[in-house]
């Protein structure tokens, strides 16, 4: 039976790298929510899903890590390029940018994406698919492998 998580909607860095986590690592069959942030709790209750970058949730922000560390941790295989990956993500994602030097360059060009997508108005799953690609490339030059990479029309 595949996972289901839930989500808030309008995503950025934390949600669209775990989103690609999920969809390529975790389950390919998966099925992600985006809601309102007033409706992720009880729609993980109704729908059994598991919520995440959300406060006070298990796979949230805890200390100085982010959504995807948590989802790493609890489901995704070992992999040494996942850990390098989540080092970017994260200090894209929290106030601590200069963790890696790819870190800002990635919130820069999260926030780019975020405008391209309400100037163009497309959804979360298109904004993820535009940077589907982005995520395999940063995990390939982590050093991971590229034949467990997914195409972003794993994003439905």
């Amino acid at each position: 039976m595949a996972l289901k998580f839930v989500t808030r909607k309008t995503v950025r860095i934390d949600r669209v790298s775990s989103t690609w986590l999920i969809l390529t690592f975790v389950d390919p069959d998966a099925e992600i929510l985006y809601v309102p942030t007033e409706e992720v709790l009880p729609t993980a209750e109704r729908e059994g899903a598991i919520p995440f970058d959300v406060p006070d949730v298990p796979m949230g922000h805890h200390g100085d890590e982010c959504a995807f560390d948590a989802i790493r941790k609890a489901y995704a295989p070992p992999d040494p390029a996942l850990d390098r990956l989540a080092e970017i993500v994260r200090g894209a994602d929290t106030p601590n940018k200069d963790l890696t030097p790819q870190s800002r360059g990635l919130d820069a060009l999260a926030h780019g994406f975020r405008r391209m997508m309400i100037h163009e108005g497309y959804d979360d799953r298109e904004s993820i698919r535009r940077q589907w690609y982005m995520y395999n490339a940063l995990y390939i030059f982590c050093g991971g492998d590229p034949e467990k990479l997914k195409d972003p029309s794993a994003v439905r």
